[in-house]
């Protein structure tokens, strides 16, 4: 069986999160499973209320190369390949909102990890969501080529080199200094655009990507993912914590490197819309495939939160 995604972005986003929630809630440990104070903390922040756009991202991506979204029971595949990736971000979080980290206690508009479950919990919780992330990723129902290539282009992207962890310890080290183009670039790219790309990348590899399909997907996950970054940015300096979820302003006080910071706001939101146009070009190849994956992008530089 096969189904087409709804082409109205909030429905193909709602849609895709509903699949993901439903693959996460079979996927993590009940919150009663000893030992429970962990699994009760990992899923605290997996169901927190994010908007599951990176699994989102990679059903799209799927659907560009395949046609369609393969449907079947919920663990089938594509949203199990979503909740894998959503482990991964949501371990992210917790650590990145640690007091040695960025010492945040707000994250979507409840108490982060280690608020609600204390420091040493928090950070074994991140430490399991990754652990378990590889484990369900390990078991992808597709071409053993297939779930290494995925396997290895994911742990690079969470890796230190160009990746997500990479990116956090330029972040870090970043605090107070001045910020050049080059410094902001490099963070985002791996900080917070890897995480993105690869999921792009990873759903079309999963869908039976050619290389150069690969290829054009990992130029679209790119732009997205940087424009993305440039746009939070942008809402950590004009939105209150009520409406963006988490503490506003954490940027300007601790003098992040962000884009703001050195292009200010207009270019900041120029740049934004321009890399999306760009994204758009690299999926011509996808034709009508992409309209899925051209509306999240889309939605990605367009939210108010």
């Amino acid at each position: 069986m096969m189904k087409t995604m709804p082409t109205d972005v909030k429905s193909l986003i709602q849609e895709g999160a509903e699949l993901t929630d439903k693959a996460l809630e079979m996927l993590l440990p009940g919150a009663d499973t000893v030992p429970a104070s962990i699994h009760g903390a990992m899923r605290h922040s997996t169901f927190a209320g994010g908007k599951r756009l990176r699994p989102v991202l990679a059903m799209q991506a799927a659907t560009a190369v395949a046609g369609k979204l393969p449907a079947g029971p919920v663990l089938t595949g594509i949203a199990q390949l979503g909740a894998a990736i959503e482990m991964l971000h949501t371990y992210s979080l917790i650590h990145d909102d640690l007091p040695a980290l960025d010492n945040d206690d707000l994250r979507r508009g409840k108490p982060t990890c280690h608020v609600a479950y204390g420091e040493a919990i928090a950070i074994l919780a991140g430490d399991a969501l990754q652990t378990r992330a590889f484990e369900v990723l390990a078991s992808l129902p597709c071409p053993a080529e297939a779930t290494v290539q995925i396997i290895r282009l994911i742990a690079n992207a969470v890796g230190t080199v160009d990746g997500m962890i990479g990116g956090q310890v330029l972040d870090l080290e970043s605090e107070r200094v001045k910020p050049t183009p080059e410094l902001v670039e490099a963070i985002h790219r791996a900080k917070t655009g890897a995480l993105i790309r690869v999921s792009v990348v990873a759903g079309g590899v999963y869908a039976g990507a050619t290389a150069a399909e690969a290829a054009a997907l990992d130029t679209f996950g790119r732009k997205a993912g940087l424009a993305f970054q440039i746009v939070d940015d942008v809402l950590d300096m004009t939105v209150d914590s009520e409406h963006l979820g988490k503490t506003a302003g954490k940027d300007q006080a601790t003098e992040k490197a962000t884009w703001p910071a050195v292009y200010g706001i207009e270019q900041s939101e120029r740049d934004a819309a321009a890399l999306i146009d760009e994204a758009f070009a690299a999926l011509a190849p996808f034709g009508s495939r992409a309209e899925g994956l051209k509306s999240v992008a889309r939605y990605l530089v367009e939210r108010k939160n």
